[in-house]
């Protein structure tokens, strides 16, 4: 299994480089045709894969052209004769160029949040800003709520993200009928206590059009106020820091 992941490596790592000399070769900046070209690619992938919902193309610092189709990025060649339907890694620093390239374009400033779709919970002074995603039913975000149970000075808006099982959506509603929402989420996230079963209205819908929106694929996710955003459990310590950089 390490041999073969040996050679995934180096076959990444020479397609890269193959990429990197035809980007040095046909730099944007030297390119008048480029905003022409990105239009033929745009035109070219529409054709050959039935017109779909393109968002935007644009050329890479690797060479190939990004198409952005909704939350998904694919890449292809300028005449659309190949396209990569995965994640493109930078062989390098081993980043995830994907993962990044769909946080960026997710990115929404803070303040801008819909927080009727939240609940939140104020502690201390509350002048530390957090809103993470959850799922009722997520592993990783009851450990999450474990390691923040001792950040101080921090507002934490809860924004219900029902994905991961059918039953997710009623422990959301259940929750969200309550009258102290935050207190009885962290009771069924930290201590598994089972919210009372409730009904009203609830914006199920828009929670998760608004998670699908930010490209919110799997819970917890988290976001901060200087309008970054981390996915999964990180550590305490990592949130403090976090914490302190966007304040």
């Amino acid at each position: 299994m390490k041999k073969l992941l040996n050679v995934k490596w180096l076959a990444v790592a020479y397609l890269l480089s193959a990429m990197s000399v035809t980007w040095a070769q046909n730099a944007p900046a030297a390119d008048a045709n480029l905003e022409a070209k990105t239009q033929a690619v745009q035109k070219l992938f529409a054709e050959r894969f039935g017109n779909p919902p393109i968002s935007g193309v644009r050329l890479t610092p690797y060479g190939l052209y990004e198409v952005q189709l909704g939350m998904d990025l694919v890449y292809t060649d300028e005449k659309v004769n190949f396209v990569l339907d995965g994640t493109l890694i930078d062989a390098k620093t081993r980043r995830d160029i994907t993962r990044e390239r769909q946080d960026s374009l997710a990115q929404m400033p803070f303040d801008q949040l819909p927080f009727e779709l939240s609940f939140k919970q104020v502690r201390g002074d509350g002048s530390r800003k957090l809103a993470i995603f959850e799922d009722p039913n997520c592993g990783y975000c009851k450990q999450l709520r474990k390691a923040i149970e001792g950040i101080n000075n921090v507002t934490i808006f809860t924004f219900p993200y029902p994905i991961l099982s059918p039953d997710s959506t009623q422990k959301v509603r259940n929750v969200w009928c309550a009258s102290d929402r935050a207190a009885v989420w962290e009771a069924w996230m930290i201590q598994n206590k089972v919210p009372a079963t409730l009904d009203c209205d609830v914006p199920v819908d828009q929670m998760v059009a608004l998670g699908q929106k930010l490209m919110v694929r799997g819970t917890p996710a988290l976001f901060f106020a200087d309008g970054s955003r981390v996915g999964g459990a990180i550590p305490k310590d990592d949130i403090e820091k976090r914490l302190q950089q966007a304040k």
